[in-house]
């Protein structure tokens, strides 16, 4: 009998842009910090920005244990049959460690963007015939029609900048079997202005797309709290930040709301594609 994802995963994961890379000459340095972060006892490594399973391979091969998923795949830019093969290679000579996170990206950054929830149905089937088995597939899903798509043709949901209330409202759509593993910003900063500020620029990015800020409008948030960078409210609603015990709190709210697992992204004003290899440390001492 398979053991359930979420039993596997573990608690915690990490989330970095910076652990997925086109360059080979790049493979040994990954290498070493995805082995130093299973390591540190981190159960996932979630790959930032369009991944695939070629980014994940490296980073399983110099591990033993962790799982490695993209947080996301986009369907507009992968076709299923590759990802399929590429799927199944993996699975040949590492079972059970991949994870293929799938999401629709954003009509701002995709040209052919149209109809995405007809899209991702479509690309589910598409999985389906070419062989990828719903149990290691996940929805980054949002709204409630793609939340129910995750619970019924996928293992769970990897939702991204989504707030506690948000994760509650998720888990009553999934019910109990499915993982939900949200992704959460981390501010390794005791002083609330720099802490804000901080998550201010990181968030500059993601404002102008429709789909985070109707989710935030959908979960209680207003357009004023969208504007300057957002309010404190929708900033402390996002991220965790300050001491030790500030950070593990905001944290036991997410498991609290029905989290199984969180995918931990440090938010430091570095570059997004930099290695934290210092703050993963840190944040693992502070979660222990």
């Amino acid at each position: 009998m398979t053991t359930p994802l979420k039993e596997t995963l573990g608690r915690y994961g990490i989330w970095s842009v910076g652990l997925r890379s086109e360059d080979p000459d790049r493979h040994g340095e990954l290498a070493e910090a995805a082995a130093e972060l299973e390591e540190l006892g981190y159960g996932a490594l979630w790959l930032g920005g369009n991944s695939s399973a070629a980014n994940a391979a490296p980073l399983i091969e110099a591990t033993s244990k962790v799982k490695v998923g993209t947080s996301i795949q986009s369907i507009w830019q992968h076709e299923p049959d590759a990802s399929a093969s590429a799927f199944a290679d993996l699975e040949s000579s590492h079972p059970g460690r991949f994870l293929l996170g799938l999401g629709v990206s954003h009509a701002k950054r995709v040209e052919q963007y149209a109809r995405p929830y007809s899209a991702l149905v479509a690309h589910l089937d598409d999985l389906d015939a070419a062989g990828v088995p719903e149990d290691r597939r996940l929805l980054a899903a949002l709204g409630p029609k793609s939340l129910r798509l995750a619970r019924d043709r996928a293992a769970g949901s990897i939702p991204y900048l989504v707030t506690p209330e948000h994760t509650a409202h998720a888990r009553e759509i999934l019910g109990e079997a499915p993982l939900l593993a949200p992704e959460l910003g981390v501010v390794l900063e005791t002083d609330p202005d720099r802490a804000r500020a901080l998550a201010r620029e990181f968030l500059e990015i993601y404002l102008p797309l429709p789909n985070y800020t109707n989710n935030f409008l959908r979960h209680g948030f207003t357009e004023d709290d969208l504007k300057d960078g957002g309010s404190d409210r929708l900033v402390d609603a996002l991220f965790a930040w300050g001491d030790d015990q500030a950070i593990r709190t905001k944290i036991d709210t997410f498991f609290e709301a029905g989290a199984d697992h969180l995918a931990l992204q440090i938010v430091d004003g570095e570059p997004r594609d930099a290695l934290p290899r210092k703050a993963w440390r840190d944040l693992a001492s502070a979660l222990a």
